[in-house]
């Protein structure tokens, strides 16, 4: 592609000396597990936050995982979260013997409706996952409010949002722990998997950190059954690197934002919009349209790359169904999944790919 949807190969060669040198640091210590680079990672990631407590793991799936189990979710508690979203934040329910509970979503911000989190609390219900999509906050104090009035649990899903804000705090500050990815595409990410947990909370961090490590808080006595999710010395290194750029990162995606969204005349094509008091990260530039088939073909005809993120909602997803026989619909998340397409965005995609980019979808759509 001419212009693909992340372009990583012209980011490295941005920082190919700062990651040589970091990546040589690690080789001629070999310390390839639990070494320095995940500890200062943490402690990094942490301190970003203004939290006590970050604790990396293997990749954003675990960490999501490692939270729940850290928070008491087990066999057949109910945990509310949205439809629209990838498979991992609902399918780490799954895998406690959960159940997902899905909620229709708000189609401005492809983020959980919270005015309809109530109607679909029961006696099993124990906490709540809201997804801050494409890099756009969830409505936190609403979702917080409804969490405090029933006792839930609150995990937030910041795999796409790293560095976000709503109203001046950063995502995964607001529930019990914030859960990351630093998958490859993502805004802070590795060149390989990636995860990290954030929380205020002593045990969760205690339990997260033992659960990384099959259940271990000393070597060979195990109080857990856990897992093999450590965080690799050679990720944390390269995101050391990047995590020093994160907010220049960031900016240049909003105006890259900005750009797409004067740039883009056509009235069929409704634009990203951001909500008052949110501080949008855009890791995916996604625009709606119903026909976003063609669409996509007039830009690959041009070289141009497109994604669709997600076509099918997780309440229609054959695993859930024969799982759980989840019934009703879910109206506009399956409107979303019909008409959502996104357009490249990385920090270093110029002006000139924007027009053309935006030209394209003037035309075509």
């Amino acid at each position: 592609m001419m212009i693909p949807m992340v372009d990583l190969k012209k980011q490295y060669n941005l920082l190919k000396s700062e990651i040589e040198e970091a990546l040589n640091g690690v080789f001629e210590s070999a310390q390839f597990i639990m070494g320095p680079n995940v500890s200062g990672l943490e402690e990094e990631i942490a301190a970003c936050h203004g939290l006590p407590y970050a604790v990396g793991v293997a990749n954003g799936t675990d960490s999501l995982l490692l939270a729940l189990r850290a928070c008491g979710i087990k066999a057949g508690d109910e945990v509310i979260t949205t439809p629209f979203t990838f498979i991992a934040t609902a399918e780490v329910i799954a895998l406690l013997n959960a159940v997902p509970v899905f909620v229709d979503i708000c189609p401005d911000t492809y983020n959980i409706d919270c005015s309809q989190i109530s109607a679909r609390i029961t006696s099993k219900t124990r906490a709540i996952i809201p997804v801050h999509l494409f890099g756009h906050p969830a409505d936190m104090s609403p979702i917080m409010d409804i969490a405090r009035k029933h006792n839930l649990k609150v995990i937030e899903d910041c795999a796409q949002a790293f560095g976000a804000e709503y109203h001046g705090q950063k995502v995964g500050t607001f529930g019990d722990a914030g859960c990351f990815s630093f998958f490859p595409s993502k805004n802070l990410a590795g060149y390989g998997d990636g995860g990290m947990v954030i929380t205020k909370n002593k045990e969760i961090a205690a339990q997260v950190k033992a659960l990384r490590n099959h259940g271990s808080s000393e070597r060979y006595h195990h109080h857990l059954v856990g897992y093999n999710s450590r965080l690799d010395e050679i990720q944390a290194a390269i995101i050391r690197v990047k995590l020093k750029k994160i907010d220049d990162y960031n900016e240049a995606r909003r105006r890259h934002a900005a750009a797409y969204c004067a740039a883009i005349s056509n009235k069929k094509v409704i634009l990203p919009s951001s909500a008052a008091g949110c501080e949008h990260v855009y890791h995916q530039f996604t625009i709606r349209i119903k026909n976003r088939d063609m669409l996509a073909a007039a830009l690959a005809q041009k070289g141009i790359a497109s994604a669709v993120y997600y076509p099918v909602p997780l309440h229609r997803q054959k695993a859930f169904l024969d799982l759980y026989s989840l019934n009703g619909e879910l109206p506009r998340a399956e409107a979303c999944a019909r008409e959502v397409l996104s357009l490249p965005m990385f920090p270093e995609l110029n002006d000139e790919e924007i027009k053309l980019v935006a030209g394209v979808v003037n035309d075509a759509a």
